[in-house]
């Protein structure tokens, strides 16, 4: 190993435990330092020139700029991301084009017959919606939206190696995430129980009355599917009643029980995907639904109902006090520190209550308080992805294939649109800090400095040594 490197890495194993521990600083502070640490939290870090740009115009207006994405030209993106057809595709599409003929070439390759060219494109999908997250982090103008974007598909999370989600997930980000991460909670929060995405992974498609007519008897007086259609609904599934409040809205302890889990999931029995494995669209059922009366969190909803029910638990966890208290913890701790102040917390919270959740306002409140403005705050470290992108945004990278950036997170540990559980991927330090990780960090670093990864041409006259030591080292891991 030569010595430039064994120095960077010492310094960056034997430095990074402490990174997150340094003193507030003057909240008047519109210096560099302060420019470049609102750089990292509102983005993914500064190009150069940018601490310049947003010196020359005052940082509060690169703000309020940024909570405005749609006035911002962004012509530029569009020309990075041509040549990834299936991004304009719908769902419906992308089953048809490309699910269906590879479910035919893999029974083709059971029954010994040729592999066809479709069998090659099986994970074509997934790889290309990568590849548009991480050239729109890297080249959009929009810099908080990308980030939103990413805090509430993190939010919402599904996993694409469940069945067939994975042709799901670019219709659900461009259609159910992206356009509400500045609108209203309530907006957001229907659309996503609506998105066959989220049907699909929490199983909400087969959730239904099992006492419903779509039930048979048998001859022991027992309730059954019809046997010809192996994938109708059993009964009542749970999942996403639990997620919904645990992980969307109330927080685990925002004060429901497993009644209200009950409750809830019969309110959304009946919300199915027609043609679910033909990329088909939310739709309502009334033969799955159960309509007896339901109390959810101490509200009746009467007897008799339809998909009415469910909009109504929307309607009631989208403005309880808990859901805007657990909402703000989250959007404090991704924006400002992994051990949210606990006023800044109070003052986002009461912001989306008065602003009948109003996340552009929510966001404004907490991208404008002290807390955030301090720069060199409560340290936060860089995600992978947030690491990748903020270094290929720092050296001016030209990325002509995303494809290797994708595999080098996957190979960091946080693979996107593939993190399991549906609590998403961490966004707190302790998650990321591990020597392996910090080594394969240091590694990307080497390569990037080096411009020995393909598909990207850095442009940099910096010397090898300094940019691999400045990409690795403990400062630049910092957001």
């Amino acid at each position: 190993m030569k010595p430039f490197v064994a120095f960077a890495l010492t310094l960056f194993v034997a430095t990074n435990s402490a990174a997150v521990h340094s003193e507030v600083s003057d909240t008047s502070d519109t210096s560099d330092t302060s420019i470049t640490h609102a750089l990292n939290r509102i983005g993914f870090g500064a190009r150069p020139g940018d601490v310049e740009r947003v010196r020359s115009m005052g940082l509060e207006k690169y703000i309020e700029q940024q909570l405005h994405p749609e006035r911002i030209p962004d012509s530029a993106i569009a020309p990075r991301l041509a040549g990834l057809e299936t991004l304009r595709m719908s769902s419906r599409e992308i089953a048809e084009k490309i699910e269906q003929p590879q479910i035919e070439a893999r029974k083709a390759k059971r029954d010994g017959e040729p592999a066809t060219p479709q069998d090659m494109r099986a994970n074509a999908v997934v790889q290309e919606l990568g590849e548009q997250k991480i050239l729109r982090a890297v080249y959009s103008e929009r810099q908080l939206q990308e980030v939103l974007v990413d805090f509430w598909f993190n939010h919402f999370n599904v996993d694409a190696r469940k069945g067939p989600a994975r042709f799901m997930l670019t219709e659900y980000e461009r259609e159910t995430i992206r356009p509400h991460v500045l609108g209203k909670f309530r907006d957001l929060l229907e659309a996503d129980a609506k998105s066959p995405a989220m049907l699909f992974y929490l199983d909400n498609w087969m959730s239904a009355d099992p006492h419903g007519p779509h039930m048979m008897v048998t001859r022991r007086g027992i309730l059954r599917p019809p046997p010809q259609n192996k994938n109708a609904p059993k009964g009542l599934n749970e999942n996403y009643g639990r997620e919904l409040m645990e992980l969307h809205t109330l927080g685990v302890d925002g004060g429901y029980t497993q009644h209200d889990v009950t409750e809830v999931a019969r309110c959304f029995t009946g919300w199915t995907i027609d043609k679910p494995r033909a990329g088909g669209a939310f739709v309502f059922r009334p033969a799955l639904h159960d309509m007896g009366q339901k109390v959810v969190l101490g509200h009746v909803i009467r007897a008799g109902g339809d998909q009415s029910d469910g909009e109504r638990v929307l309607d009631i966890l989208a403005r309880h006090p808990s859901t805007a208290r657990f909402i703000a913890t989250k959007l404090v701790r991704r924006f400002v520190s992994d051990t949210p102040p606990p006023s800044l917390v109070e003052r986002a919270a009461k912001r989306f209550r008065d602003t009948d959740g109003d996340l552009r306002e929510v966001m404004r409140t907490i991208l404008l308080s002290p807390e955030f403005l301090s720069a060199g705050g409560d340290d936060k470290m860089k995600t992978p992805f947030e690491f990748v992108v903020s270094a290929l945004r720092a050296t001016n990278a030209d990325v002509h294939d995303a494809l290797p950036l994708v595999r080098t997170l996957q190979q960091l540990g946080m693979p996107l649109y593939q993190c399991q559980p549906p609590t998403g991927y961490k966004d707190t330090a302790d998650a990321w800090i591990n020597t392996g990780a910090l080594v394969d960090r240091m590694n990307f670093a080497l390569r990037l400095a080096s411009h020995k990864l393909p598909g990207i041409d850095v442009t940099t006259s910096e010397p090898v040594e300094d940019l691999a030591l400045r990409l690795g080292g403990p400062e630049f891991q910092r957001k």
